[in-house]
């Protein structure tokens, strides 16, 4: 959301860009990896650890630092609060509970896509395939399911402002990273209107998505489901995947 200079507070920024700067691959970091990632000067990346670690939200020692317990505070309140997860939740337990598979929602975040929501109540029968994608799980867009589905409904525009000098990093040798490459793939998903992304991200795990659409037709989401690599063929697609998925999307789409 654009906002006037005047209103725009600088050191707020700074901070949550210290925040930002932890993730799954990079858990801990000391001063002059996070005033690296952060863009900040080593003096100004320091202040905002140590106030962050006073404040809570970041614990330390010997020069490292790391998240704390009580930056949950903001994933509770938003899955407590927002109504896409609520809405979607029941229609996932009911999925799993009648495949044994494991199906879940994300939501576009930048360059990476975000689970809002997850089946619950049920071990897949490959643990494999849950690992990574619990509530909150961070995911490249470009290389998964449901950010290729979200990734090509954006106005083309948006679309244009997103790939610009965007790098598509390899993560298997099976990930699409050709920019010419992908905007093909992205148009074939946008006209398809399902996406199926196999060893891209993960070897051994393939997924099928579809959009979670509002009742006006605007893409909020994305609706997946995860297999085995035996699981996913033509027939399984065409005749019980993506009925399943559609319908379950249509059913979501009247509460939105």
């Amino acid at each position: 959301m654009p906002i006037a200079h005047a209103d725009y507070v600088a050191g707020l920024a700074k901070g949550l860009a210290v925040l930002e700067c932890f993730g799954t691959e990079r858990q801990r970091l000391n001063t002059t990896q996070a005033a690296e990632r952060a863009g900040l000067t080593r003096a100004a990346a320091r202040r905002h650890l140590l106030t962050l670690a006073h404040l809570g939200y970041l614990e330390t020692e010997d020069g490292q630092f790391w998240l704390s317990p009580r930056v949950l505070r903001f994933s509770g309140a938003y899955l407590a609060s927002a109504r896409l997860p609520r809405v979607i939740q029941p229609t996932l337990n009911r999925l799993a509970a009648e495949t044994q598979d494991v199906y879940s929602a994300a939501v576009l975040d930048g360059d990476e896509v975000v689970i809002v929501a997850r089946s619950a109540g049920l071990a897949p029968v490959n643990p494999m395939l849950a690992y990574g994608r619990h509530l909150g799980a961070r995911l490249p867009a470009h290389a998964t399911s449901t950010g290729r589905v979200l990734l090509a409904a954006l106005p083309r525009a948006d679309l244009a402002a997103w790939l610009k000098g965007r790098e598509l990093r390899r993560l298997t040798a099976h990930t699409v990273t050709a920019p010419r490459a992908f905007r093909a793939l992205l148009a074939q998903v946008a006209e398809q209107d399902y996406c199926v992304a196999a060893d891209e991200h993960e070897l051994g795990v393939h997924a099928v998505a579809v959009p979670l659409r509002t009742r006006q037709g605007q893409t909020v989401a994305a609706l997946n489901v995860v297999l085995a690599p035996g699981r996913l063929n033509d027939a399984a697609l065409a005749g019980e995947l993506l009925p399943r998925l559609r319908e379950a999307a249509g059913e979501i789409r009247q509460l939105l």
